[in-house]
């Protein structure tokens, strides 16, 4: 009766998705998903990765999705003809109440009368559940585990969120007379309620699903890896990502642990939501059980808790797993680890990183000397910066524009142009083309120790080097000259320049180079005025 499986990830467009593998925690009815364990590997060796990862068949083993009966219950034979009338009846509207109309009819209910009936796809979802609410008061023998999940199965078909209220409605006062009954087998069953919180998660209403999980021990039903995690997924579809660590928690700690591939899920998903020390943990348990997520999501968490300065430490700590071939494979991840790390300017520990990148591998590139490199310039440590240029060479690499303009720009805040000049000089030397940041340098520190005439200077090389300036670079040297210079005849051609090549001249900076005109015209009317008293 289905058409789609009740996949572990939500269609739901609220939920927006970055970097999890499309795939699903249920790539099949969560009812026949095999429970099988997967062997694990040390996944970050690239030569087992791919061997020991989990696939799961495209063709479902036990009936696959909701589709017939089920295999090992067959139908007897029952009343075609009450059937059809019975049929025609739910399909046409009705001037009176269902119960009356079902009153009438003198039907001959068995379990398998109404299986057929329940499993019939053109029949509206809630005259479903009104016939099968009709037959528990009337007749409580033809109601049975088999017809209750036919139902539901019917209902996930039509995906309606009223009806699947409606259904859950039923579920429930199934379960309150079954707590009645002791030492007798109940209608409902774990994969009963499983598919119950499918459709609420397929619907997108996760604290729907949180309360059919919640009811799983009052109706005497057994919690299992599928419970937990589409309970999680619904609740993960609508970003309730606190209430979904908490189940996630109780799974773990409960034993009920997941395959590899849903435990990645998991971990990318937490990191979704912004809880990347949670998804941490996971990873950390996992470990401990000897199951080792997809490369994909390890990627994926390492990622995540660079960006918050708190858990960069914990994504340093990671790096320690990869060995062999995944360790040399892992530049991206010891690249991002070292960008964090120089972020929270544990310059320190990212220049440690790096010699054992050096030693152990993965080989750094210019990229990774480049960040360790603009981190000790920020923090005006020269000699340190470079000193690792220097390494840098001696490994055979040659230092970019972008080094030498790191350099630069450390030496530029310390008002040292001298060796910004030097640098700016060997830089020539090994690039034939230089970019227009490292001329912005040269300005901005020529005007900072307003030594203008040098500024306008390396503006003019600038150009000349085929690189026009841009509006920002025209406005700091107009302001800084007005204002520390009170030059407003260089400005004024400046101005005109910046007229010329199309750039936009903000309104404060044309107001600025007017005042400071009149201000010098004043000066002068006020002198000549002294002069004639």
């Amino acid at each position: 009766m289905l058409t789609q499986n009740p996949r572990f990830f939500s269609q739901d467009p609220t939920f927006t998705h970055h970097n999890v593998d499309e795939n699903s925690f249920f790539d099949q009815n969560p009812s026949f998903v095999s429970q099988d364990e997967d062997t694990h590997s040390v996944v970050f060796d690239e030569t087992h990765q791919d061997t020991h990862s989990v696939v799961f068949d495209e063709t479902p083993t036990n009936g696959g999705e909701f589709e017939g009966e089920n295999p090992s219950f067959v139908l007897e034979e029952v009343d075609i003809v009450q059937l059809e009338n019975l049929l025609s009846v739910l399909q046409s509207s009705l001037d009176e109440s269902l119960a009356s109309v079902l009153n009438k009819m003198e039907l001959t209910l068995s379990e398998e009368f109404v299986i057929r009936v329940v499993e019939t796809p053109v029949v509206p979802g809630h005259l479903l559940i009104g016939f099968f609410r009709w037959v528990m008061k009337v007749s409580d023998g033809s109601v049975s585990t088999q017809g209750v999940q036919s139902l539901i199965r019917g209902i996930y078909a039509g995906r309606k969120i009223k009806e699947a209220y409606y259904l859950w409605d039923l579920v429930k006062e199934i379960g309150e007379k079954e707590k009645e009954k002791e030492n007798e087998k109940g209608l409902l069953n774990t994969e009963i309620l499983n598919e119950l919180i499918a459709l609420f998660q397929r619907l997108g209403k996760g604290k729907a699903a949180l309360e059919v999980f919640n009811k799983f021990e009052e109706f005497g039903c057994e919690l299992n890896t599928d419970s937990y995690c589409l309970t999680i997924e619904a609740l993960f579809s609508r970003k309730l990502y606190d209430w979904a660590w908490t189940i996630c928690e109780q799974m773990l700690n409960t034993g009920n642990w997941p395959d590899c591939k849903k435990i990645g899920n998991l971990i990318s998903c937490f990191c979704d939501g912004g809880k990347a020390k949670d998804a941490h943990l996971v990873y950390l348990m996992a470990k401990d059980k000897d199951k080792y997520p997809p490369q994909s999501s390890v990627d994926y968490l390492i990622s995540s808790l660079c960006k918050s300065d708190e858990s960069v430490k914990l994504a340093l700590e990671m790096l320690e797993d990869f060995t062999g071939d995944g360790r040399k494979n892992a530049i991206k991840h010891f690249s991002t680890v070292i960008g964090g790390l120089c972020r929270i300017k544990n310059l320190e520990g990212a220049n440690k990183l790096l010699f054992e990148m050096i030693d152990k591998g993965p080989i750094p590139g210019n990229a990774v000397f480049n960040t360790v490199i603009t981190g000790f310039a920020k923090a005006r440590k020269m000699d340190v910066a470079i000193g690792l240029v220097k390494v840098m060479e001696s490994r055979g690499l040659q230092p970019d524009v972008y080094t030498y303009n790191v350099l630069m720009s450390g030496y530029k805040r310390g008002g040292e142009m001298e060796e910004v000049v030097k640098v700016l000089n060997e830089a020539k030397k090994k690039h034939s083309k230089l970019s227009s940041v490292t001329y912005d340098i040269l300005i901005h520190g020529y005007c900072n120790l307003q030594e203008f005439d040098k500024a306008l200077e390396a503006m003019n090389e600038m150009k000349n080097a085929g690189m026009k300036p841009i509006a920002g670079e025209y406005s700091h040297l107009i302001h800084s000259l007005c204002r520390n210079a009170l030059d407003w005849r260089t400005s004024e051609k400046l101005l005109e320049e910046m007229n010329e090549n199309g750039l936009n001249v903000t309104g404060a900076t044309r107001a600025l180079v007017r005042a400071v005109k009149e201000m010098e015209v004043e000066e002068l009317k006020d002198a000549a005025v002294g002069m004639e008293a």
